[in-house]
């Protein structure tokens, strides 16, 4: 489109913004950080829950990167048409 979002490359964007982030954290889990990382990061919203990180899957992790790109892939592409949509003058 003229002067509007191109779908395709907002939804490969956000896709692989989630995917990228999901990334990170199993490398956090795979690493043994994740636990300490939560721990933090509720600490800093005053937040005492129990957690627990469960062990490392390879199998997940590729399962939920990959999810997540999907996912944030769907998402960018409809905000990218909707944005089009809207701001048609």
């Amino acid at each position: 489109m003229k002067n509007g979002l191109n779908a395709n490359s907002v939804g490969l964007v956000f896709g692989g913004v989630l995917a990228f982030w999901h990334l990170v954290w199993s490398l956090m889990v795979a690493f043994g950080v994740a636990n300490m990382y939560l721990t933090w990061i509720l600490n800093l919203h005053r937040i005492n829950i129990t957690i627990s990180v469960l062990p490392f899957s390879l199998p997940i992790a590729i399962t939920l990167i990959l999810v997540t790109g999907v996912i944030g892939y769907i998402v960018g592409y409809i905000f990218a048409l909707i944005w089009n949509a809207v701001s048609k003058k």
